[in-house]
């Protein structure tokens, strides 16, 4: 195979799930109501955070930036999915491919930080209640949020320029969208270096963070243990336990990912892994952080009920 310039010859073909096109109809259906859901559930999240004051607090606060984030990370890869799926367009131009790349790369890097930032929350409330709203100052709470798309973005710069730095090889990209370890697949010399580094960084933005939540879990949990009262041992864990759950899937998918060496990944495993962490994952965390948050199913109820007496 000749050495192929991408960005003189039109870009690539996305194969998407072609290899199994009796799945193809079912995969359409399916995600076009996941993807419907996660629309709704987390614009709802982020409606009742700003409607109702009892949410106008930092956990809230971060919680509408997750959703938010979900809300842009799905948008990034689902209509191209869906488009796919149709069977009308399996193209992406380089430069599209290229900016969906980075799209993705900033965003799952903003969350792997801002998950961080919750913990951080979730700790300061168990184990400083007498200082959270000192410790958790609005200030602050806007430089974390800042922090965090910040870091994000810069982890993305970092490792599209390692993989557009990359001569390229082949118009086909065996995935539904522009993921980093494809790309690197096609690479015509050996991507040993890119690799490596690519490798170090993920190991940045995930493990490092990873490590930081469970050091804040860690103290939380001892807090805990120390409260006398059931009750309020059952307010403290449930306040953190939606919050657990979701560092639980988003981590758990992105490091099975990830940090596996490249001559033992998968390309026909990792697009049903990918389908986890670009469309279930964002549509669960709304229904985690509703079905088990007594404050955010009391907003919407709440909000039904004025809908119902203005009707």
């Amino acid at each position: 195979m000749g050495r192929f310039n991408s960005s003189l010859d039109g870009g690539f073909i996305l194969v998407g799930f072609s290899d199994w096109p009796q799945l193809e109809l079912l995969f359409f259906v399916l995600i076009s109501v996941f993807y419907s859901l996660t629309l709704f559930g987390n614009t709802t999240i982020i409606t009742l955070s700003r409607l109702d004051l009892r949410l106008h607090t930092p956990m809230y606060f971060f919680l509408c930036h997750l959703s938010f984030l979900d809300l842009c990370y799905t948008t990034s890869t689902v209509p191209q999915l869906l488009i796919n799926l149709s069977g009308r367009d399996r193209t992406i131009s380089y430069g599209g491919c290229v900016a969906q790349l980075f799209i993705t790369l900033s965003l799952g890097g903003t969350e792997c930080v801002l998950l961080v930032v919750m913990a951080f929350d979730r700790y300061a409330a168990v184990c400083r209640p007498l200082q959270y709203t000192i410790i958790m100052h609005p200030l602050l709470c806007q430089a974390l949020a800042i922090a965090s798309w910040l870091g994000g973005f810069t982890n993305s710069l970092i490792q599209t320029g390692l993989v557009t730095a990359m001569p390229l090889c082949g118009h086909d990209l065996n995935h539904f969208f522009c993921d980093m370890l494809i790309l690197l697949n096609l690479a015509c010399e050996d991507p040993g270096g890119a690799e490596a580094n690519l490798f170090v960084a993920g190991a940045i933005i995930l493990v490092f963070p990873a490590a930081l939540i469970l050091g804040s879990y860690a103290r939380i949990a001892r807090a805990v243990l120390k409260i006398k009262s059931m009750a309020g041992r059952r307010k403290a864990f449930g306040t953190c336990g939606s919050h657990l759950l979701v560092v639980s899937l988003f981590y758990g998918s992105a490091m099975y990912t990830y940090l596996q060496p490249m001559g033992s990944y998968s390309e026909s495993e990792g697009k049903f892994v990918a389908l986890f962490y670009t469309v279930l994952t964002p549509m669960l965390n709304p229904l985690i952080y509703t079905l088990r948050n007594k404050d955010v199913k009391g907003a919407l109820w709440k909000v039904v009920g004025r809908c119902r007496d203005s009707a």
